[in-house]
């Protein structure tokens, strides 16, 4: 196959860290952005959401535009204006960055769902649920992304769709008079960063999804699933789809956890389509506790060396921290009893059943009276019954000093307890990659995981814990292997350490992962 230099690049996505996000795809475009930048040219577009002030954070206007958003029974346009910087990446390359600005983003003050502030303005608008008009907010940004490429006469050798929410850019600018012959000689990829139910970004008003996106009536009847609109499926035939990353990939091809997709990836192999697998990357650098000021952590500490002296000193000021209530950011329920020589299993998270929040609930109401010696500190929010469940053992007397949960989130207190942890919960029911392990490994922090999706890349023993059966008494037996190690193999547990570092550092850089991509660019060049 005859290879074509790529030189130009662009992301169009709803997250990028340093900006807006609300999950790990921020992290992966960013990272994957700046990887790519030292090889060609990157930018990434995203929206201008009402929470991101462009001039003051030094973004410069570069066109103003009309976009078409017709509804069912109404033509209708939006105009929108592009702001744009250049970033320097670390080493040599750079990153242009894109805001798209409308008022239907500028009225949103949180990347997917309304905030209570929102809530208490709209009574219909509820905290925490998802926006009304989400698949409009779709259509904007990525026809806004195709039209300014038109504007600036530039044709990308790849587009590159994160997730359900850019995934109509490939079979908009195949099928549409106009995008069909600007982006003749582009290609297309989209990764899917969770394939589960309710990510899809689909809709079941098919008049409105042929208006607003422009797409033939034939076409939206097409590509259906259980009877709704679905971008992944309507993107198949004009991309390469792929997840992130290979274990994942082939669950949604092989095994039944591809019922919790809707059977996407079982429908797609019906069409002959197949979804590929490439695992998430991480820059260890990034979480280098070796440089304690900059992650906000009380010392410095080397993971790769065995220098854990500065784990211990973290550990302490982070208790002292909690019994004075300093993390005024968060909501904080319980405390941890300063000095106790005990494990200290640790959690950062959404509270969800997506996320294994509800086993771990169990799991914790089972150990605690089981296990005497050990302590808990979980920092996340979600879903109330989630929540509650966890608060409910603070307030337990019998459990008092021994479990702490800090409602909300904040980045540096969250370096802070990876620091602290000496265990890493991750019961997540399913997992397209992870990289929360990643974090908790580069701090030295081993991960106990459900083996499943992107998180088998945690070897059982060897880099961390791993149990195969979704349910308490699994993960229970999971901990209390650590815990075995803890107390009778310390030096067991400094050799996984060192070893879970040396892994990433071996196969877990973006700027390895970032050469699959590029395989992955030239495979979407020779699509139709």
């Amino acid at each position: 196959m005859a290879t074509r230099k790529i030189k130009n690049i662009w992301f169009v996505s709803r997250e990028y860290d340093g900006l807006a996000g609300a999950g790990g795809v921020k992290d992966v475009c960013r990272q994957l952005a700046e990887a790519l930048g030292k090889v060609a040219k990157v930018s990434v577009i995203m929206p201008c959401y009402g929470f991101l002030s462009p001039k003051l954070l030094g973004f410069k206007m570069k066109a103003s535009l009309s976009v078409s958003m017709n509804y069912a029974s109404q033509d209708r346009q939006e105009e929108v204006v592009i702001w744009g910087k250049k970033t320097q990446v670390v080493g040599k390359g750079e990153v242009t960055l894109y805001l798209v600005d409308s008022p239907r983003f500028r009225e949103k003050q949180n990347v997917y769902t309304y905030t209570e502030a929102e809530e208490k303005l709209d009574p219909f608008k509820g905290a925490g649920e998802g926006h009304y008009d989400y698949f409009s907010m779709n259509i904007l940004l990525q026809k806004a992304a195709l039209c300014y490429l038109m504007y600036r006469h530039e044709r990308p050798d790849i587009i590159h769709c994160h997730d359900g929410h850019t995934a109509l850019i490939p079979p908009m600018a195949r099928e549409i008079d106009g995008f069909r012959h600007f982006f003749r000689n582009t290609g297309f990829v989209v990764t899917i960063h969770n394939a589960g139910l309710g990510y899809h970004q689909e809709v079941a008003d098919l008049p409105y999804a042929q208006a607003i996106t422009g797409l033939a009536r034939s076409f939206v009847n097409k590509n259906l699933l259980d009877g709704d609109f679905d971008p992944f499926v309507a993107a198949s035939r004009y991309c390469i789809l792929n997840t992130v990353s290979e274990n994942y990939a082939r669950e949604l091809r092989e095994t039944d956890e591809d019922e919790l997709t809707g059977w996407l990836g079982h429908f797609l192999m019906s069409r002959g389509i197949k979804i590929e697998g490439i695992t998430n990357g991480i820059n260890p650098a990034d979480f280098d506790p070796g440089e304690p000021d900059r992650l906000g952590l009380d010392a410095p500490f080397s993971v790769a060396k065995g220098d854990l002296d500065g784990k211990r000193i973290c550990r302490r000021r982070l208790e002292k921290s909690l019994a004075k209530k300093e993390f005024k950011s968060i909501s904080q329920h319980g405390r941890l009893d300063p000095g106790k020589k005990q494990p200290l299993l640790t959690v950062i998270g959404r509270f969800s059943g997506q996320k294994g929040m509800d086993t771990f609930v169990e799991a914790l109401q089972l150990l605690l009276p089981a296990e005497k010696n050990f302590q808990a500190l979980i920092l996340g929010s979600g879903e109330k019954r989630i929540a509650q469940g966890l608060i409910s053992l603070t307030r337990e007397k019998a459990y008092g000093g021994r479990v702490c949960v800090l409602e909300g989130y904040d980045p540096q207190l969250a370096h802070k307890v990876y620091a602290a942890g000496d265990f890493f919960v991750i019961p997540s029911q399913y997992e397209p990659c992870g990289l929360t392990d990643y974090m908790a490994q580069l701090f030295g922090n081993l991960p106990i995981v459900h083996h499943v999706g992107g998180l088998v890349k945690v070897v059982d023993n060897e880099t961390g814990f791993a149990y195969r059966e979704h349910s308490a008494k699994a993960l229970i037996g999971a901990i209390k292997r650590a815990f075995a190690i803890y107390h009778n193999k310390p030096a067991r547990i400094s050799t996984m350490q060192k070893k879970a570092v040396q892994t990433i550092a071996k196969q877990y850089t973006w700027d390895k992962i970032m050469l699959r991509y590029m395989e992955l660019y030239q495979e979407a060049l020779c699509k139709e």
